[in-house]
């Protein structure tokens, strides 16, 4: 395999560079408008569920460079996790292709997202259409404390059976409606994770700075940490882990691609 090299190494490439600086302006901009004038920037530039009002195509890049504006330790992980896979992947592609490869794997990792959520919510729909299909109220508090834990009934509501589907409708709605906006760059990240894996599977990795691990188990394991948090669900974890295994799938085809076409 006859990889691009540019003509000098750089420990603070280009793209990686301007990537570190714009996610940075992102975050300060984000934490300046949020404490200064009570206005999450994330609501209109996160990526939101294709069904909502919220959503708009362009998000599939600008959630690329927002991070938790309440979590310094979000921004600092991903930043880190760029540079420490990301440099040596820029030296070796060359700037332009590295840049790309970091886009299609976020894009790709916003659609994965966008395509897990929508199986989770046709889940959600049939699980709803048998509940109706019962004809009962009987355990409805617990039916929405458990599909819909935000929702909150009032005390001793009464609700009609004809009227189940009907509030059933319109919690579904607004929990698509209402749904937060998916932000962070570690679905790209992941993919050039993935790519640091594939072309320097034998590098050691110094897991917690102590434990050497060569990067291709190392890639494995995080791999099949996501998968399994992602199918879990657990209750309280709002973390995308698809978005993060859409990004290394992604990554995974696009450089099968560029290595079947003898571009790397």
């Amino acid at each position: 395999m006859n990889y691009y090299r540019p003509p000098s190494f750089s420990i603070f490439p280009p793209v990686i560079k301007n990537l570190l600086i714009a996610n940075v302006l992102c975050y300060i901009a984000t934490f300046v408008i949020q404490h200064t004038y009570h206005y999450d920037i994330t609501d209109a530039l996160g990526l939101h569920y294709f069904q909502s009002s919220h959503f708009k195509i362009y998000q599939l890049i600008t959630y690329m460079f927002l991070h938790d504006p309440n979590s310094i330790t979000h921004i600092l992980f991903n930043m880190f996790a760029l540079w420490m896979f990301g440099y040596m992947l820029e030296n070796f592609w060359g700037p332009k292709r590295f840049l790309l490869f970091y886009i299609i794997c976020g894009i790709g990792a916003g659609l994965t997202q966008e395509a897990s959520q929508y199986f989770y919510y046709q889940h959600l729909q049939h699980v709803i259409d048998i509940y109706n299909s019962s004809h009962t109220t009987i355990g409805l508090s617990e039916f929405i404390q458990q599909y819909f834990p935000d929702v909150r009934l009032k005390d001793n509501i009464s609700v009609a059976v004809d009227q189940v589907p009907s509030l059933l409708h319109d919690i579904f709605k607004n929990t698509i409606e209402n749904s937060p906006g998916t932000i962070g760059a570690s679905g790209a990240i992941f993919g050039i994770l993935l790519a640091f894996g594939m072309l320097f599977p034998n590098t050691l990795i110094y897991v917690y700075f102590a434990i050497p691990l060569k990067a291709k188990y190392f890639v494995a394991i995080y791999t099949l940490i996501e998968l399994f948090s992602g199918i879990a669900n657990r209750p309280g974890d709002n973390v995308a882990h698809f978005a993060h295994l859409g990004g290394m799938l992604f990554g995974f085809f696009l450089i099968l691609y560029w290595k079947r076409k003898r571009l790397i």
